[in-house]
């Protein structure tokens, strides 16, 4: 009895520390005004950016087709201008890989266009669609808020496993992996979905704002839906890091019309 009410005073303990960092490292995120955790400091966050960018620069071919480049450069420097992430250190790079149909934003302002997805932008607007999302990551501080969670995780399971330490290892084992099917489907995943959706608001106003019609963006993600279907198709909802396309589509056809306003604003200042 001693044993187990010393162990439900640490899982107590612990739920008092979770509850005093979810209290002092919360934030808000630009455009949108939610709230999130944030136990990286933005410092930490754009370092931890820099270093990874420069790795993929070492050891992933870059692009040298001048017109490539060009389009990614005038693209992204039209949509960092209307992005609200100060003393951002904007670099855009293509990274040569035709059958990676993607792109990033690392923290600090480091985006990476791979080849593989020019196919499906097609064209300018749809590249504004691209890099409006991966720039909207960044201003979201979405690489912090997904660190901190995973620190958040990682204490509870350690609590878990620490409060189960008398119980047999069978039980342990049973207990610890629910934890961390819970702790992925019931926390990262989902919140990896907010933030892509989140992204996709943030990235349709940018575009607006940058001047690119923003009703191309749902064009484009058609496309990408396109894409996916005859590459596979993606996984159930519950266990993608990514909102299902239709789903994703709906999303920002009911966000059209604010990024309109913005899109009409920028028309009658063109830039």
């Amino acid at each position: 009895m001693t044993i187990f009410l010393r162990r439900m005073t640490l899982v107590r303990c612990a739920g008092f520390l979770l509850a005093g960092l979810l209290l002092v490292s919360c934030a808000t995120v630009p455009e949108t005004g939610r709230r999130q955790l944030r136990l990286v400091n933005a410092q930490e966050e754009t370092q931890l950016g820099l270093t990874e960018f420069q790795k993929l620069k070492k050891s992933t071919p870059i692009s040298q087709d001048a017109a490539i480049n060009e389009l990614v450069q005038r693209v992204g420097q039209r949509i960092a201008a209307v992005a609200a992430l100060p003393d951002a250190k904007w670099e855009f790079v293509v990274f040569d890989q035709p059958k990676t149909a993607n792109a990033f934003c690392l923290p600090g302002g480091k985006v990476g266009v791979f080849t593989g997805i020019l196919p499906i932008t097609k064209d300018e607007t749809g590249l504004a669609t691209v890099i409006g999302h991966e720039v909207a990551h960044a201003v979201a501080h979405h690489g912090a808020e997904r660190i901190s969670e995973g620190l958040l995780v990682q204490l509870g399971g350690q609590v878990l496993g620490e409060a189960m330490k008398n119980n047999s290892e069978s039980a342990r084992e049973i207990a610890l992996a629910a934890f961390g099917l819970g702790g992925t489907v019931g926390v990262m995943l989902p919140h990896s979905r907010e933030q892509e959706t989140e992204a996709d608001d943030i990235g349709l106003i940018y575009m607006a704002r940058a001047g690119y019609d923003p009703r191309n963006a749902v064009e484009f993600w058609k496309r990408f839906a396109t894409y996916n279907a005859k590459s596979g198709g993606t996984p159930m909802q519950f266990l993608s890091t990514h909102p299902v396309d239709s789903v994703r589509i709906r999303n920002l056809e009911t966000r059209l019309p604010s990024a309109l306003a913005e899109y009409e604003k920028s028309q009658s200042h063109p830039r």
